[in-house]
């Protein structure tokens, strides 16, 4: 759980910065890396960095392509829970410690 809150503030952070460096003539944070940033967890504030900041909105790569990213980390997690069940065992494990 940390890493995820790791990765998407720094995903966050990320966006903003480049839209920043992109109005103020800097050199330019990868696209490539952005899209790691997006597929190693931060998809979600990447997007919402994306929405905010109104940043790679008109491209395809960015404007699909992190929504479908986290589709699909969606799907790993309701696919997750149904064989393993792994949020109720955490729900359960939390109650225990109370």
């Amino acid at each position: 759980m940390l890493w995820f809150a790791l990765i998407n503030a720094a995903s966050f952070i990320i966006c903003g910065l480049d839209k920043h460096y992109a109005e103020c003539g800097l050199p330019r944070v990868r696209e490539r890396t952005l899209m790691l940033f997006s597929a190693l967890g931060g998809a979600f504030m990447m997007y919402f960095g994306m929405l905010l900041f109104r940043h790679k909105t008109m491209k395809p790569k960015f404007s699909v392509g992190v929504p479908l990213i986290i589709l699909a980390y969606a799907l790993l997690i309701f696919w997750l829970e149904a064989k393993y069940s792994l949020v109720t065992e955490l729900i359960r494990m939390y109650q225990n410690q109370n």
